[in-house]
């Protein structure tokens, strides 16, 4: 019997819900281990990134330090004229405190003539200088004696700390004065500690106990009163991300605090904040760190605060321009008392503390750190002539220690002179307002350090630098560089010689005629050669150049310190040469310094961040050129004081000070210079207009003006020239013979050995000639032995 068929598909058992296939469960397991895989190698190799980022940074150098610029330190001493007013101004430009409570560096009192002060403690080049208190006495307008209290002794010198004129910063602006852990104050620490962080020693740089105290805190007043953020975690962010408010950024912030406590001491990192954070805004310098807060605050070192101070300070974390003591002393003083009752809460402030701490006020000095730019022309020469050894990012981020030459006293004296005696010129020749400009540098005759620069009529303003720029035509300031290159040939000339000073035209390369003449239009003739510097006649002094020859000056010129390109034009005989005061300066020095090439310099030495020492700029001296004809020359210049243009000085100083100095005016009045000396300083001054119209102005009327204003108020000694060996001194008469101290109208003049007068004057007389000769045979029979 045939079996029926069977449709095997039909036949097929369908399947139930048990037997249906699943995918393999294996590969699911696979590719979740593979994304578990990949996100432990991404976040190990981001946490390597990051832990690369934290070590490299606060490993290596963490901070770009400004460089600090520092006036020369005043240094007192027995017998230094000084009165108590001067003395007592200087204190105020050093920020001295008066007070009668001695507690801390930068604090005085006075009683009648004396002073009692504690000075401060200050890391100088050749070493560091303790804190002192010591008793000044002032007698008849000097010091009379310096006592140090603490020893009873007296003190042979005393060198103050000097006064800080300016900064060169990194370009973010941030100031801050570096500081260790153990020279902070131990309130200060636990002031922060107990209102930021108080699990700081326990947590490893994240705290969750933090977080949920500061939810709860912020529940309760209804509104965000404390963060939840670690010391760690503020660090982190200002240190190294920036200020945005992003989930992913407060993982990264809490990621690289761990990586951070993880390789380093709870201390370092605790310096680390305590330099970094930022407590206040001045200008656009912006303060960091609690060091550089404590100057900037309350004038002192942060390791002087007292506990009302420092709890101030830590106030200021929360909401540095909120709390700001100067502008809103109310809000400061409020968050201060809270974080002092914090530290007394949790018992790291004594209640009798507490209590006294609350009792002062803000507390704040009146005084701020001098801005960057206070001198703007002179820190501009320092950065300068550092730059000879430094670049310019060293000098804006190694926090160099750079002291300079500038004499405060007198940079503020010469400041407030030169802008007082312009504004006088610009009403008394009706010049229009603001439109005249002047410069002026000065330097100490001896060592040719520069005490002050000005570069503008409003000195305090930071721009075009007059003193080092402003290249213009010197004028009659180039005559005495004719002059010397005539009396370096006394077989030729003397200042007896006669020069002649009429017309003379000379034929230019152009084809033109050049026909120079005298300032009074007039010719003068025959006139003896000090005369015709002393009167500076223009046509004597191109026809004694045009003899010497023009080369022969440039070269003149070029050993005085000129060194831009001369060319040797015969106007370059009437000052056709452009300079900038600083090189006019440079000019002179060499004939202030007898013939002796100094540079001029601003630095006296630098030194590290750590005050160890990088440099020293020393005095270098070369002879450039005769000192006997400088002598003469030199003298001469002193006739120009006397009789010449620059009489006009003695309305402001004695006859005594026996000035040395030119003045120098050029064509239509469009320049007025004047460069000249005492016995301590040279200056030179240079008025004119930036757009090169008259300035109504000759060297006598207007540059010397300023001159003597200023020499009136800084100078202290008059000039002794340095007669040479092979300088003698013979009377003469008018007629240029050798006469006697007998004859009418004779003056004595010096002259190099061998180059007097040979020819008698017949006021000598017989009997006198046979004198003289017998005087000049006894004295060859001397030499000659």
């Amino acid at each position: 019997m045939a079996k029926p068929k069977i449709n095997v598909r039909s036949a097929k058992k369908k399947p139930t819900k048990r037997n249906q296939k699943k995918p393999s469960s294996g590969l699911l397991k696979r590719s979740l281990l593979k994304l578990v895989l990949l996100f432990v190698v991404v976040t190990a190799g981001y946490i390597f990134y990051l832990d690369n980022i934290v070590r490299t940074q606060f490993e290596g150098k963490r901070w770009a330090l400004p460089a600090h610029v520092f006036a020369n330190p005043v240094e007192l001493y027995q017998g230094l004229p000084l009165t108590t007013t001067q003395f007592e101004s200087l204190l105020s430009d050093l920020r001295y405190q008066h007070t009668i409570r001695l507690t801390s560096g930068g604090k005085y009192y006075r009683s009648g003539q004396t002073f009692t002060l504690r000075t401060r403690g200050f890391t100088f080049f050749d070493g560091k200088e303790a804190s002192k208190t010591i008793k000044i006495y002032f007698n008849n307008g000097s010091v009379s004696s310096i006592k140090n209290i603490k020893t009873g002794r007296d003190e042979a010198l005393l060198r103050l700390d000097p006064v800080q004129v300016g900064s060169f910063y990194p370009s973010h602006k941030e100031d801050r004065i570096l500081v260790r852990i153990d020279e902070v104050p131990r309130t200060l620490i636990d002031g922060l500690i107990s209102i930021e962080d108080r699990d700081f020693y326990q947590h490893y740089g994240v705290s969750a106990k933090s977080i949920l105290r500061a939810m709860w805190a912020n529940l309760k007043a209804g509104r965000v009163v404390q963060g939840g953020s670690t010391l760690t975690q503020q660090l982190i962010k200002n240190f190294y991300l920036s200020s945005e408010r992003r989930l992913w950024r407060k993982i990264k912030e809490a990621l690289m605090a761990l990586l951070i406590d993880a390789h380093y001491e709870k201390d370092e990192i605790l310096e680390a904040y305590i330099n970094e954070i930022f407590l206040g805004q001045d200008g656009e310098r912006s303060i960091h760190g609690f060091g550089m807060a404590s100057v900037f605050y309350f004038n002192k070192p942060l390791i002087e605060l007292k506990p009302h101070q420092t709890a101030l300070l830590v106030g200021l974390v929360k909401g540095p321009s909120y709390y700001d003591p100067r502008r809103h002393p109310e809000r400061a003083l409020k968050r201060r008392n809270l974080v002092l009752d914090e530290m007394a809460r949790l018992g790291v402030l004594p209640e009798q503390q507490r209590k006294i701490a609350k009792r002062f006020g803000v507390d704040i000095s009146a005084f701020k750190q001098i801005r960057s730019s206070r001198f703007p022309a002179f820190l501009d020469l320092v950065k300068r002539q550092l730059s000879r050894d430094y670049k310019d990012e060293d000098l804006r981020s190694e926090g160099l220690n750079i002291f300079s030459t500038l004499d405060y006293n007198i940079q503020t004296t010469a400041e407030k002179l030169f802008k007082k005696k312009l504004n006088a010129l610009n009403k008394q020749y009706g010049i229009e307002k603001g439109k005249l400009q002047g410069a002026m540098v000065i330097t100490r005759r001896e060592g040719g350090e520069i005490v002050a620069v000005i570069g503008d009529r409003n000195p305090a303003f930071n721009g075009f630098n007059r003193a080092l720029d402003a290249v213009r035509p010197i004028g009659s300031l180039v005559k005495p560089a004719v002059y010397l290159t005539a009396l370096e040939q006394p077989q030729n000339y003397t200042l007896t010689s006669e020069v002649d000073d009429s017309a003379i035209s000379l034929k230019q390369r152009s084809g033109e005629l050049w026909a120079p003449k005298n300032y009074d239009k007039l010719e003068h003739g025959l006139v003896p050669l000090h005369t015709a510097l002393s009167h500076s006649y223009n046509l004597a002094t191109v026809r004694l150049g045009m003899e010497l020859k023009v080369p022969n000056v440039k070269r003149t010129l070029e050993q005085l310190g000129v060194r831009r390109p001369i060319k040797p034009y015969p106007s370059l005989l009437l000052g056709a040469l452009s300079l900038s005061p600083i090189e006019v300066t440079q000019m002179y020095q060499t004939l202030a310094g007898d013939g002796f090439f100094t540079h001029l310099r601003s630095i006296q030495s630098v030194t590290s961040s750590e005050h160890s020492a990088l440099q020293r700029y020393a005095l270098r001296v070369q002879q450039v050129v005769n000192p006997s004809a400088v002598y003469l020359v030199n003298t001469a210049l002193q006739e120009v004081m006397r009789e010449g243009t620059g009489r006009s000085a003695y309305r402001y100083l004695s006859q005594d000070y026996n000035l040395v100095g030119k003045t120098g005016t050029t064509d239509e009045l469009r320049d007025s210079w004047f460069a000249g000396f005492s016995g301590d300083y040279l200056a030179v001054v240079w008025l004119g207009r930036d757009d090169n119209k008259p300035s109504k102005l000759t060297g006598a009327s207007g540059a010397l003006q300023v001159w003597s204003s200023v020499m009136q108020s800084i100078s202290k000694e008059p000039v002794l020239l340095n007669k040479p060996d092979d300088v003698e001194f013979s009377w003469v008469d008018q007629q240029g013979y050798r006469a006697n101290e007998f004859c009418t109208n004779a003056v004595q003049y010096p002259f190099i050995k061998g180059s007097s007068p040979v020819d008698v004057s017949p006021c000598v007389g017989a009997v006198g000639r046979v004198i003289e000769r017998a005087g000049h045979w006894f004295e060859d029979l001397v030499n000659d032995r």
